[in-house]
């Protein structure tokens, strides 16, 4: 059995109430705040901001990688261009520009 006897006095019992109703207020106005249609939306744009900018975060990385493994293909080592790999891909593409400049010239006519 537990023990029923209290040593406290009357005054002592109703500040023991008096901090247990603040505490108590204190815990529904917590609660309050929470559950607030503002601060769920708040919370959910936050969310989302989040994942947002750490999957930005992470394309960053991979176009990072990306464009430094390009670099590595067209610049040695010293930072000087490597012509014997830049050479063929400007003739690619001015091929390519110009392959398009002539059938856009061929519908048009």
């Amino acid at each position: 059995m537990a023990d029923t006897s209290d040593t406290r006095t009357p005054a002592q019992i109703e500040a023991d109430i008096r901090a247990r109703r603040t505490a108590l207020a204190e815990t529904l106005d917590e609660i309050g705040v929470r559950v607030h249609p503002k601060t769920i939306v708040g919370d959910a744009k936050a969310k989302v901001v989040a994942n947002v900018d750490h999957t930005l975060g992470r394309a960053y990385v991979q176009v990072n990688r990306a464009v430094t493994g390009v670099r590595s293909k067209f610049v040695d080592e010293d930072g000087a261009p490597r012509l014997e790999r830049i050479v063929p891909v400007a003739l690619a593409v001015v091929g390519v520009v110009g392959l398009l400049a002539l059938s856009g010239r061929r519908r048009r006519s």
